[in-house]
């Protein structure tokens, strides 16, 4: 079976050929699961399902914890119930990492923190380093980043802090999502 790694974590790629939306449900309440189990209230936990789990699109999950907004996505595979399989994957791995106490609460509200508007952020973010607003195409990204760096450096003619940290934010932004 092939392996993938996302955020660091390595699993089994999903292989789902059929049941799509009754193993999306499924997914979905494993999230919830996991989650209460370091302490989540389930009405503080948000995994948005699509109509049709065989159709493309992004899964994500968004839980309010100790305070902070809490949230993770996955869109890289072709299907929703594949995509919100990683996510389920990548929270079930890191749930395991606190409970051993390989990982700490503190620097697991720190590697979910997001703003409520992290979807909208990032379209913009895709605007402004001039890819399409569905591109996941990290290398594509990485190529109009370093061009748009180049061009707004301070150190540069004509270039502009201003604009250079805006383009290093973005960059950033985006990142940190298709890592």
């Amino acid at each position: 079976m092939a392996k993938m790694t996302v955020k660091g974590h390595e699993f089994n790629a999903p292989l789902i050929r059929d049941s799509f939306d009754r193993r999306a449900l499924q997914f979905k309440n494993n999230v919830i699961t996991l989650l209460k189990k370091i302490g989540v209230v389930e009405d503080d936990i948000d995994v948005p399902l699509q109509p049709v789990a065989y159709k493309r699109g992004r899964a994500s999950v968004s839980w309010y914890f100790e305070g902070q907004n809490l949230y993770y996505s996955y869109t890289l595979s072709r299907k929703f119930v594949e995509n919100i399989y990683v996510v389920f994957k990548v929270i079930e791995c890191e749930v395991n990492l606190i409970l051993n106490k390989e990982k700490t609460v503190k620097q697991f509200i720190i590697d979910f923190s997001e703003d409520r508007d992290v979807e909208e952020k990032r379209k913009e973010s895709r605007k402004l380093l001039g890819v399409e607003e569905d591109c996941n195409d990290l290398e594509l990204i990485n190529q109009h980043y370093k061009k748009m760096a180049k061009e707004s450096h301070p150190d540069v003619e004509g270039g502009s802090t201003e604009k250079f940290k805006e383009v290093n934010k973005a960059h950033k932004m985006l990142k940190r999502e298709l890592t």
